[in-house]
């Protein structure tokens, strides 16, 4: 038999939302967003075959400290497809790219193919079970690196189909009703507009990590896309780095 549909919350329990927690900063703030708007976080990180591992332990840490309802880690190597400098030692993470370089539309060796669409489905599978209408990503399309999957019209598009491929957004649909949300709260903000945010919501960024190419201790570059951009994040911002960096980075 069928397993039946996830119950609805308690009366006066708080609504629950899917916050995919990478463990960088971006991801750290939209976890603290979901909180602020009275979500009871389930937490969905990934261990993919990424270069930055250290990204998980970040997410653990941020999950702990944020006292969510469930923090899951979800192993999927996309090892196997290689195809970026994130997953692959083949390719080398490219560094000192100008801010020109970095906006100029075209997409970088550092896109994992699949990335997002493969994340969201996992959350959206979570979403089901937990009885979740939101789901929360931590996507930008003002500082980011030109990934084809940090943009409106692919969020508008993964939303629409995932009311379309469960079973939630079915019933839902045939009440004239939306099941699944896509909440993507950062995705019009600059970087340094997401920090001073995460600042109010009292984000401790000292536990993120977004370097792409850390060192073994994991310190963090200062060169890569990832880095730049969280650099100049908090001198827009105003606010102190405390970001642990490479000796000379």
């Amino acid at each position: 038999m069928p397993a039946p549909p996830p119950a609805d919350p308690p009366a006066g329990a708080p609504p629950v939302a899917v916050v995919l927690l990478s463990g960088g900063l971006d991801s750290a703030t939209c976890l603290a967003v979901a909180q602020a708007e009275g979500f009871a976080v389930h937490a969905l990180s990934f261990r993919y075959g990424q270069r930055h591992a250290g990204e998980v332990d970040a997410a653990h840490a941020l999950a702990a400290r944020a006292g969510v309802a469930r923090h899951v880690v979800a192993d999927v190597d996309l090892r196997v497809f290689g195809g970026s400098a994130l997953t692959t030692d083949d390719l080398a993470v490219p560094k000192d790219r100008d801010a020109a370089a970095m906006a100029d539309g075209a997409i970088p060796v550092t896109y994992v193919p699949a990335r997002n669409t493969i994340f969201l489905s996992y959350a959206l599978a979570m979403a089901e079970t937990a009885g979740a209408r939101d789901v929360f990503v931590g996507v930008n399309a003002l500082d980011y690196s030109g990934y084809p999957d940090c943009r409106p019209a692919y969020l508008a598009a993964f939303e629409q189909m995932a009311n379309l491929a469960t079973r939630a957004g079915v019933e839902a649909l045939d009440r004239g009703e939306v099941a699944v949300r896509i909440r993507a709260p950062l995705l019009h903000l600059a970087k340094a507009e997401i920090i001073r945010l995460g600042t109010t919501l009292g984000v401790d960024y000292a536990a993120t990590t977004s370097c792409y190419d850390p060192d073994i201790t994991g310190a963090a570059c200062g060169h890569c896309d990832a880095c730049q951009l969280r650099r100049r994040g908090f001198v827009e911002a105003g606010v102190d780095d405390p970001t642990r960096y490479t000796a000379g980075a």
